[in-house]
C-alpha cells in the first residue's frame, strides 16, 4: 500500500481473516501518519506490503494466517514493537536508516530481512497485546478530577485503573500538570506535563489523590530493566518526549512502585465495587487506551457492574467512570466522564492527541 493513500476503514473489531489483517495494517498506517508518527507508519506500511509477498519467513507466515481478530489484537503494533526493540538493542543495524527517518528506498527489504534473521526474537512479540502505558495521557484523569470537583464531588479521590500496564498513571500524584494555565501537582516534580491547550481551561480546584491502585493481566515492572526496555519498544520513535517521560516514570517507580494487581479488568471492578464506599471520597474507575483490548462480554459486565453500583451511590460518596479512549472515526482520543448520582449519561469533556500533545477542552 502507499503510505499517503492509506485510509482508515471502520470495520468490526472482531473481524477475522486475511482481509481483516490487511485492513488492520492499513488502518494502523493511517492512524500513525495522521498522528505525527511517520516512521512507525512506514514500518507498518512496509509490513502491510509484505502480506502479498513471500518474504518475512515464519513471522510473516504467522501474521498472514492470524487466527485472532487482528484489529482488536492490535496485531500491527505487536510486531512493530518487536522490530523497534531490535533497533533499540542494536542487534539489527540495517534498520537504523528507517528509524533515523531517512526513508530508505529498500525499507521493505530491510524489514523483511530482519523478520527472517531474527524470527526467534520476534515471534514472542506476537503472543500478547502491546503495552502502551503513557504518562502523557494522565492529563485526562487530572482534568476529570478538577471537573468532578466543580460538580460537587468530594475533592478527595480514590483511583482504580483498569489495564494499568506499568502503573505509570497510578503515580500521577507525583507529576506536575499545566492544564491551560491551571496548575496541579508538586512544584518540584520530575515529570512535568504541559499539553498544548485549546479552549477554556478546566475548573481550577484543589483536589487530592488519597490512594491509587490498578490491575493488569500482565503487569510491567518498571524496576526491571528488561521489562522497562520492552515498554520503551512500544513507544513510537518519533515522539522523543515520550522517552523522557518514560525515564522519569522509571525513576518514580524505583523510589515507590505503584500498586498493581495481576487480574483481569472485570474481576478487579467487581472486587473494587464490593467494598463499602468511604464517605467524603470520590471513587473513580478509570482507563486509557484499554477498552479496545477487553473482550466485548467482559466490557458488558464491567458496564453493568458500574451502573448498578452507581445507582446506589450517594452525594457524599459518589462513583465516577473516567475514560480516555480512541474514537476510531476521528483518530482522536476522547475524555468521557460518567458519575453517580449526578451525571450518569456520558459527558465528553475533551478531544486530544493520542499521547497528550494537545487537548481541545469542551467541558
Amino acid at each position: 500500500m502507499a503510505l499517503e493513500a492509506a485510509r482508515y476503514e471502520v470495520i468490526d473489531a472482531q473481524a477475522r481473516g486475511p482481509e481483516a489483517v490487511r485492513t488492520a495494517f492499513e488502518n494502523q498506517v493511517a492512524y500513525c501518519r495522521d498522528n505525527g508518527a511517520p516512521i512507525t507508519a512506514l514500518v507498518c506500511d512496509t509490513l502491510g506490503g509484505l502480506l502479498a509477498s513471500d518474504r518475512g519467513g515464519v513471522v510473516m507466515a504467522r501474521i498472514r494466517a492470524w487466527d485472532g481478530a487482528p484489529l482488536a489484537d492490535a496485531l500491527p503494533l505487536r510486531i512493530a514493537g518487536g522490530i523497534h526493540a531490535l533497533k533499540l538493542s542494536g542487534a539489527a543495524p540495517a534498520l537504523a536508516p528507517i528509524y533515523d527517518g531517512a526513508n530508505p528506498r529498500d525499507a521493505a527489504d530491510r524489514v523483511a530481512s530482519a523478520l527472517e534473521i531474527f524470527d526467534e526474537e520476534l515471534l514472542p512479540w506476537l503472543d500478547g497485546p502491546p503495552q502502551t502505558n503513557e504518562a502523557g495521557r494522565s492529563w485526562g484523569f487530572a482534568a476529570a478530577m478538577l471537573w468532578l470537583a466543580k460538580q460537587g464531588c468530594p475533592p478527595d479521590f480514590v483511583l482504580h485503573e483498569l489495564g494499568s500496564s506499568a502503573g505509570i498513571n497510578l503515580m500521577m500524584d507525583r507529576y506536575r500538570f499545566d492544564l491551560g494555565g491551571v496548575m496541579l501537582g508538586p512544584d518540584g516534580a520530575a515529570m512535568r506535563l504541559t499539553p498544548a491547550w485549546r479552549g477554556a481551561p478546566p475548573p481550577n480546584r484543589q483536589v487530592r489523590i488519597v490512594s491509587a491502585e490498578g490491575c493488569d493481566v500482565a503487569p510491567v515492572d518498571l524496576t526491571d530493566p528488561a521489562q522497562a526496555m520492552r515498554l520503551r519498544a512500544y513507544i513510537w520513535p518519533e515522539l522523543t518526549e515520550r522517552f523522557v517521560r518514560m525515564d522519569a516514570a522509571v525513576e518514580a517507580a524505583q523510589a515507590d512502585p505503584p500498586r498493581i494487581t495481576r487480574q483481569n479488568a472485570g474481576d478487579f471492578v467487581a472486587d473494587v465495587l464490593a467494598r463499602d464506599p468511604e464517605p467524603g471520597v470520590t471513587q473513580v474507575i478509570m482507563h486509557s487506551v484499554v477498552w479496545q483490548y477487553i473482550a466485548r462480554p467482559e466490557r458488558g459486565g464491567i458496564t453493568a457492574a458500574i451502573e448498578t453500583s452507581g445507582a446506589a451511590a450517594k452525594l457524599d460518596s459518589p462513583l465516577a467512570w473516567v475514560m480516555l479512549e480512541a474514537n476510531r472515526d476521528t483518530h482522536r482520543h476522547e475524555l468521557t466522564v460518567r458519575w453517580w448520582p449526578g451525571g450518569p449519561e456520558p459527558i465528553r469533556l475533551a478531544t486530544a492527541h493520542p499521547h497528550g500533545a494537545w487537548v481541545e477542552w469542551a467541558g
